[in-house]
């Protein structure tokens, strides 16, 4: 390993992963492993790049130095960036599992136990069949999530580096919300948010933010495509800002007119599920019994929507095309897996079918303590109410759009007040409904019960 201090984390941090991933291959019994996710190799080496549609893969020995298989053209990301020095690239014009054979058999694994990531994206089918056909001197055995089973767990480098990703997320957020007025295109209101968060320091996301408007907010992962929103409709926001390949993820509500009941409604019912949840959350709670919290609270509501999916999802590196984890964990029904501290979620409460034609949705990306869990954000998780006045003037054209200003948001180091550590903050027990403004924005108040 050469030592470096450019990384993303430092030296000893990617120690301690290879470490780890050598004691979990010595109880597989395997003697070396071939990783192929780009997540996984990010975790491993710091190694990114965009060409992972070319074959690429980090040969991690059990005693000896790590070397890697590359496209000639990517072996430039592996000197600049990482702290692997054994490289074997391939052509254009070359076989890369062939290469990746011959590599085998040069640094002594034929005959060995070899793992691979069998249900890894970026090793299809037709690669497999040609490793098999052609190592035929070794053992090849599926190894599939041995890296994630140290991903899953954030160290605290980890977060503190998801914490500037939740920046970019929340100021893209919030310039999503100045630019949503009637009369603007969703493609603008996307403009919008990708130019604030990568202001605000953050890097191409592995999704862009999904905004849509009105009945098409029915279409499930729709996002922009040049609808223009109307005087009295909604729009669904949904942001993941990323730093260095680590996502945070949130969805909002925009309010275009005053907030029916029923609106209403949805947003106290996803808000108290969310307090819920954040107020119980810590170690040793399963999978299951955090995801029944939430679907049973989404679901019991008076204006026909309900939670269709998983509840939340684990969330850390991601390439395109998606930024969770969720198959590593997804917070799910008949899941057994226990929360341990360091676990991220992206917890999702949303609702579809409000009054029959609209989702709304109110989420958040938290992190799993000793005691309990906090939140990356501190924006309001209220519905941001405009009244129809907020219409563009029909002179306005293209190039004149609303300037995006930001406010500042709480980058939440010092961890204040989205704490939810079991002996600290608790939930009032008065109900909701308290500091009602239909037609506007609802004064903040903390709720343990719903409007319902």
């Amino acid at each position: 390993m050469k030592q470096r201090d450019d990384m993303t984390f430092p030296f000893d941090e990617y120690v301690r992963r290879l470490q780890a991933l050598r004691e979990r291959m010595e109880q597989r019994l395997l003697d070396a492993v071939v990783i192929t996710d780009p997540e996984n190799l990010m975790y491993l080496t710091d190694y990114q790049t965009t060409g992972y549609s070319f074959f690429q893969a980090l040969v991690v020995p059990l005693e000896n130095e790590p070397f890697m298989i590359t496209r000639a053209m990517e072996e430039s990301n592996i000197h600049a960036r990482t702290w692997l020095e054994l490289t074997r690239p391939y052509p254009d014009t070359g076989d890369a599992i062939q290469m990746l054979v011959e590599s085998l058999r040069e640094f002594g694994l034929t005959g060995k136990n070899i793992g691979y990531e069998r249900n890894s994206y970026f090793f299809p089918a037709y690669h497999q069949d040609s490793i098999h056909t052609t190592f035929l001197d070794g053992r090849l055995m599926d190894c599939f999530g041995i890296v994630e089973e140290g991903r899953v767990c954030k160290s605290p480098v980890e977060i503190e580096i998801m914490k500037k990703a939740a920046h970019a997320t929340e100021q893209g957020m919030l310039a999503g919300f100045e630019a949503t007025i009637a009369g603007a295109t969703e493609n603008e209101i996307g403009a919008a948010i990708s130019n604030a968060m990568f202001r605000a320091g953050g890097e191409p996301p592995a999704v862009m933010p999904y905004v849509t408007s009105g009945p098409r907010t029915m279409i499930g992962h729709a996002t922009w495509e040049g609808r223009t929103v109307q005087p009295g409709e909604h729009v669904f926001l949904e942001v993941g800002g990323c730093y260095r390949r680590y996502h945070t993820a949130m969805m909002r509500t925009v309010v275009l007119g005053d907030l029916s009941d029923s609106m209403h409604h949805a947003q106290e019912r996803m808000k108290y599920a969310l307090d819920e949840v954040k107020s119980q959350i810590q170690p040793g709670l399963t999978v299951s019994d955090v995801d029944n919290l939430i679907r049973n609270i989404i679901n019991d509501n008076k204006v026909g929507a309900r939670l269709i999916t998983r509840s939340g999802y684990s969330i850390g590196i991601a390439f395109p095309p998606s930024w969770d984890e969720g198959y590593i964990v997804s917070l799910k029904q008949g899941d057994s897996q226990v929360l341990r501290e360091g676990m991220t979620f992206h917890i999702i409460p949303w609702m579809w079918g409000v009054d029959g034609d609209k989702t709304v949705g109110i989420s958040d990306t938290i992190y799993v303590t000793d005691r309990g869990c906090k939140s990356f954000f501190s924006l309001d998780m209220d519905f941001v109410v405009k009244p129809e006045s907020g219409v563009r003037a029909k002179s306005q054209t293209n190039t004149s759009r609303p300037q995006t200003k930001s406010a500042p948001v709480q980058n939440n180091t010092s961890e204040q007040s989205n704490t939810t550590e079991r002996d600290n903050t608790k939930v009032a027990d008065s109900p909701g409904g308290n500091g009602k403004n239909r037609k506007g924005k609802r004064e903040t108040t903390q709720t343990a019960s719903p409007d319902h």
